[in-house]
């Protein structure tokens, strides 16, 4: 018995559009030279990933870490 190979499908490829206009959002977060340990910006209790995340954002907003992407 013979099996039939299956047709591959044709990957899509993403064109650029002529306008060059780029992807929406991006931010840079630099942490060098920071001497904080995570213990010290999240806490030492267990926490949610998402206020895992809040905490995070609010100790870069604080220190000014982050760049709005070029």
């Amino acid at each position: 018995m013979v099996k039939k190979k299956k047709a591959t499908a044709k990957k899509k490829t993403a064109k650029k559009k002529k306008g060059g206009k780029k992807a929406f959002g991006g931010y840079t977060v630099n942490f060098n030279g920071c001497d904080d340990t995570l213990e010290q910006v999240l806490g030492r209790t267990p926490i949610p990933p998402s206020q895992m995340t809040k905490k995070l954002w609010a100790y870069v907003k604080r220190n000014r870490l982050s760049t709005k992407g070029r």
